[in-house]
């Protein structure tokens, strides 16, 4: 089983991968957050050792044994009437390590159909789907390692795409000083079918890192991640005409970093809080910035349930809010 593991992971690794960011690629729906936890403290987390289900959608190497039985809802609304969601479950073997199975969705709502002269001619419809095959190995205590293969499934009126991607993830957990760390590759794959037939689109390929530290004497938990480590330059001048700089070199660095924090009041509940500076730089306008990058939210954990919220602020115009509820079904129906 082991070194099946091994040569699937050398494969997926060999796939084609690009280096672009958002806008440049296809499936970009598959970096939306699917975790109210995630979403609270800056919008993704490679790092955080939680027993949360959503949170190996960022980093499969997070699927913990703890997680056994486990069952993950997540529910979102964004812009426009758009909605989506993430489901996963997860099991547990002594010796074949963890794996879990998930479905991810996005779904654009229903539009009107029209000609060339616009006559309308009737609706339709246009969703996302990526279905999620996790599998975790606990080397020691403290290094664990994952794979999340990811076939997705396009469907926009009538045209129709198909890819498959994979992640590949590594974490590392230190009890004694209260820190964990990660590191993951996202999104590594291909375009079998594309919209047109004239070849396959770059998917939104990523390398992210972060690094979670705990005090010791004090209820907080800090964490930085490191986004897409595969291009190191994330300036761009969107419009040449405004007043708004490009940015230099301390720019470009904060650009690639997504900061969070939580308050710890106790263990049975929490209080989050983050910034995406790169979305808080391309969001801002020339009037007021407002808290668009900002995000917070809170969350309650029982022995049966846990059930967290988050909202992230896009724009001065909204946000998003996305509610996570992560049951186990053996409590539950104990109690």
């Amino acid at each position: 089983m082991r070194h099946q593991a091994l040569s699937l992971l050398l494969f997926i690794t060999l796939l084609p991968v690009r280096g672009q960011t958002g806008g440049d690629n296809t499936y970009e729906f598959l970096n939306l957050s699917h975790s109210a936890f995630a979403t609270a403290t800056g919008g993704i987390t490679v790092s955080q050792g939680l027993n949360d289900l959503s949170l190996p959608y960022f980093n499969p190497a997070l699927l913990s044994p703890s997680m056994d039985n486990d069952i993950s809802l997540s529910y979102s609304t964004y812009f426009a009437g758009i909605n989506y969601g993430y489901a996963a479950y997860v099991r547990n073997t002594d010796t074949r390590g963890t794996f879990a199975a998930g479905l991810s969705f996005v779904s654009y709502g229903s539009f009107t159909e029209a000609d060339i002269a616009g006559n309308i001619t009737g609706t339709f419809t246009a969703a996302e789907y990526a279905f999620n095959i996790l599998w975790s190995y606990r080397i020691d205590t403290s290094f664990t390692v994952g794979i999340n293969i990811k076939p997705v499934l396009s469907h926009l009126e009538r045209y129709f795409s198909a890819g498959i991607c994979a992640d590949l993830g590594a974490s590392y957990h230190n009890e004694k000083l209260l820190l964990d760390a990660g590191l993951v590759i996202r999104n590594a794959g291909l375009q079998l079918k594309s919209y047109t037939g004239k070849g396959g689109e770059p998917l939104p390929f990523e390398i992210i890192a972060g690094v979670t530290k705990r005090l010791a004497y004090a209820p907080f938990r800090f964490s930085l991640t490191l986004r897409h480590l595969e291009k190191p330059d994330l300036t761009y001048d969107y419009d040449s005409d405004d007043d708004i700089p490009e940015g230099g070199f301390g720019e470009n660095i904060l650009k690639h970093m997504v900061f969070g924090v939580e308050i710890l009041p106790a263990e049975a509940f929490w209080i989050g809080a983050g910034l995406n500076y790169q979305r808080r730089a391309e969001m801002r306008t020339e009037q007021r910035t407002g808290v668009a990058g900002f995000s917070a939210g809170f969350g309650l954990r029982t022995r049966a349930f846990d059930l967290s919220f988050g909202h992230e602020a896009f724009h001065r115009a909204g946000g998003s809010n996305h509610l996570t509820v992560t049951l186990r079904p053996e409590l539950i129906f104990k109690n």
